[in-house]
């Protein structure tokens, strides 16, 4: 994010919308389903499970990328109403280093905190040393605040290759993808955002939204009282995978 917040849906709207077909067009490492991971658990496993067995119900995850910002407060207050947790990818500049609040209470609240690197530089375009420094310094910001260092890691628009799986192992991350997107950069409209996700909704899924744009916060009570309703149980996207934990450097993508 070399930009302002407000420019960042300039740059995601022109490659979201083809992003999951771009993601690995130059990475050999393959994806991984979360259920894979979770089936292929062994007996000795010691991932955390969530209000339920994802082995055994319907279980999808809710994520938010880029924040946290102005409007995280009050989607925490609805988590919160909700009985959900969520997973948090954080950006440093501007977001983590300007809301530390936000993000102490992310992790009091027993959201799961991870890496939306420090910029949102595309990582794909960047020198190795550049690809760490965007890492490893969202790494340091946040374990500074809450004491520990994300275990998950969402790269800027998908784009991944062989080369950040290699850093992101190094750093202990695990990279995360997505199966739902409302593409929220593009509208403000929250029954709109609300239809996309409920359309794309799926056993296992991921589902990406963004808490800085100003559609989709008040969208996300709709949203979890729907899915709730078709017999999901929201999870972190670890707890998704339990009783296996995210393996570094690994791409997870439903």
């Amino acid at each position: 994010m070399r930009r302002k917040k407000k420019s960042i849906g300039t740059g995601l709207a022109a490659a979201l919308a083809a992003a999951l077909a771009l993601t690995l067009s130059s990475c050999s490492t393959p994806t991984t389903a979360p259920a894979s991971q979770r089936a292929d658990a062994a007996s000795d496993a010691k991932g955390s499970f969530g209000p339920v067995d994802c082995r055994m119900a319907k279980c999808i995850a809710l994520t938010f990328d880029a924040g946290p910002g102005e409007d995280t407060p009050h989607l925490l207050d609805i988590l919160k109403e909700k009985k959900v947790h969520a997973t948090f990818f954080l950006l440093g500049r501007n977001h983590v280093l300007k809301h530390p609040d936000t993000v102490r209470r992310l992790q009091v609240e027993g959201h799961e905190v991870a890496n939306h690197t420090w910029s949102h530089e595309i990582l794909t375009d960047r020198k190795p040393a550049e690809i760490r420094a965007e890492l490893e310094k969202t790494q340091d910001a946040i374990a500074k605040i809450t004491g520990r260092k994300p275990r998950l890691m969402r790269p800027p628009q998908g784009r991944t290759d062989d080369t950040v799986s290699g850093i992101s192992k190094d750093l202990g991350l695990a990279q995360v993808l997505w199966s739902a997107t409302a593409k929220d950069y593009s509208t403000t409209d929250s029954a709109l955002i609300k239809k996309r996700i409920l359309d794309q909704a799926s056993k296992d899924g991921i589902i990406l939204l963004h808490d800085i744009y100003k559609g989709t916060v008040p969208a996300v009570p709709g949203i979890i009282d729907a899915l709730k309703k078709r017999g999901y149980t929201f999870v972190t996207v670890p707890q998704l995978m339990a009783p296996s934990e995210p393996v570094p450097g690994t791409v997870y993508r439903p």
